[in-house]
């Protein structure tokens, strides 16, 4: 009863309050000279004081989209075969017992995608006969080929 004694009430939930200057209220630049107006944080002059300047202005100079070459010119990269590669320890793998080796039977084994060319690279070993048929074939792919008792045959 001692709060009642000194004409003291409990302390409830509304009585709390933020600690004096804990909240500010936010600045409204640009509002009138009484409440940080005038120049609005953008400086003094200048176009960059000033309303409606161009997106991507840039001074005067010739703006980047100006100064880049509008027209991309001729390339060969457009003309330039990509071939499918298999390695020579992928064939050796697909085919373990030797054989004819072609475009198809690759497409049907899942090496390669179909109405591609194909190329022939020489990682790898080949211990068996291989005629292998494709699009193209590096040196080292040719001499292993040949040396295990199988043929090349470009395409």
């Amino acid at each position: 009863m001692a709060n009642a004694e000194n004409n003291e009430r409990p302390l409830g939930i509304h009585d709390l309050r933020p600690a004096r200057g804990a909240n500010r209220a936010k600045i409204r630049k640009g509002r009138g000279e009484a409440s940080k107006g005038k120049t609005a944080g953008r400086g003094t002059k200048g176009t960059k004081a000033r309303t409606k300047v161009p997106h991507g202005f840039e001074g005067g100079q010739v703006p980047l989209q100006r100064r880049l070459p509008k027209l991309k010119g001729f390339s060969n990269a457009l003309f330039k075969t990509t071939y499918q590669v298999v390695n020579l320890d992928k064939l050796s793998e697909l085919f373990p017992e030797g054989g004819d080796v072609t475009v198809e039977t690759l497409v049907a084994r899942g090496a390669v995608r179909k109405n591609q060319p194909v190329k022939v690279l020489g990682t790898g070993d080949v211990s068996v006969a291989l005629n292998v048929r494709a699009h193209a074939f590096s040196a080292s792919a040719k001499d292993k080929i040949t040396e295990a008792g199988g043929s090349v045959t470009e395409l």
